[in-house]
């Protein structure tokens, strides 16, 4: 006769995490909350400020969308692009023919659509060539791509409007959304408050949508290539796939800056599109830091504010008009070369290294 079997004791119940680890506890869930939250500072800060701020908020949201994608293309994937300039020609165009052609009667959300569309094409076929590329050689195909494509306009002056550009009508207001905006905040949307509206939820937009697929297979493919090459095709990537797709996104997020750009400054010309924008966004994001979408944000919003500060201190020190105008450049090259020089991660590095540091000291 065996012996009874004793009653094992019954194992205590895991406990459930806590709802706010839950609700963080993957990237994908931490990015939709910082979405949401960001939606909720736009309005706040959006409704308080006067037109003029609103405009320069739109100027940082389409500068960091397109710093956004380079951040993909040069910080995590490695390729140097001097050209994004012209990729947003490209969406600045797309979009004024379209608004241009129904008298505004296209949806904003249809132009950014056509005009991302467009640019993504464009960006596979530069992507191709650029995949046979590095170093210098790509910064120098990229720079003469966006030398070369302003110029379209001057070529087809008769669709594009020449040295002039065509000009751009302010999006129509959709009735729904101002009725809604009014029953929410109490004041009415305006035509400036609607394109920076549209700037800043398609920058949540984009920085979700490229967070998460840095932070995905993809993304770690991309750093990869980066890294090491040889490594990578040896362990089974796609070298050139994977430069072209990272070009391809990198060109998307271009095409939507223009296309924002064109509606908020109203007008699509050449001079628009001049190589100082492309080096705009690299020093945007060499100052935030490579790798970093934070860094590309923090990058566009000083690119855009020190200028009119330079200027304002200048006309404030007794100098003349010109004299200000010309010391807010100068300014601002002086402080790239520093941040290049003592935070060669750029700024987004400096918080994040202090954070490692005080992680260590603990």
């Amino acid at each position: 006769m065996s012996a009874p079997v004793k009653d094992r004791p019954t194992p205590a119940p895991t406990p459930k995490p806590p709802l706010w680890t839950r609700v963080i506890s993957t990237p994908v869930r931490r990015h939709i909350l910082c979405a949401v939250l960001a939606l909720v500072v736009i309005v706040l800060v959006l409704e308080s400020i006067s037109t003029f701020r609103q405009s320069q908020l739109t100027s940082v949201a389409y500068l960091a969308i397109a710093a956004g994608g380079l951040t993909i293309l040069t910080g995590i994937n490695g390729q140097l692009s001097l050209g994004h300039g012209a990729f947003m020609a490209v969406g600045a165009y797309t979009a004024a023919l379209m608004l241009r052609a129904q008298d505004s009667g296209w949806s904003v959300p249809l132009v950014l659509l056509v005009a991302t569309v467009v640019t993504s094409i464009v960006g596979v076929i530069v992507g191709i060539a650029a995949a046979r590329l590095h170093g210098p050689y790509l910064a120098g195909a990229t720079l003469a791509l966006a030398v070369a494509v302003p110029g379209l306009a001057l070529y087809f002056s008769e669709y594009l409007g020449g040295e002039q550009g065509l000009v751009v009508p302010v999006p129509k207001v959709p009735a729904l959304l101002d009725n809604a905006m009014f029953f929410l905040t109490g004041n009415e949307l305006s035509g400036t408050k609607f394109v920076s509206y549209v700037s800043w939820v398609l920058l949540v937009v984009v920085f979700v949508l490229l967070a998460n697929v840095a932070s995905s297979r993809t993304g770690r493919r991309w750093r990869a290539v980066r890294d090491d090459e040889v490594a990578a095709e040896l362990a089974g990537i796609n070298l050139g796939r994977a430069r072209i797709l990272a070009f391809v996104v990198s060109a998307a997020c271009a095409g939507a800056a223009g296309a924002v750009l064109a509606m908020a400054s109203r007008i699509a010309a050449p001079s628009g599109f001049t190589l100082t924008l492309s080096l705009t966004l690299l020093s945007a994001v060499v100052i935030g830091g490579l790798g970093s979408l934070s860094g590309a944000l923090i990058g566009a919003l000083l690119l855009t504010y020190i200028p009119p500060v330079v200027t304002n201190l200048g006309l404030d020190a007794g100098l003349s008009s010109l004299q200000s105008a010309e010391l807010a450049p100068l300014v601002t090259g002086v402080f790239t070369v520093l941040v290049i020089l003592f935070a060669p991660s750029g700024l987004m590095g400096i918080i994040r290294n202090r954070r490692l540091k005080r992680k260590g000291e603990k």
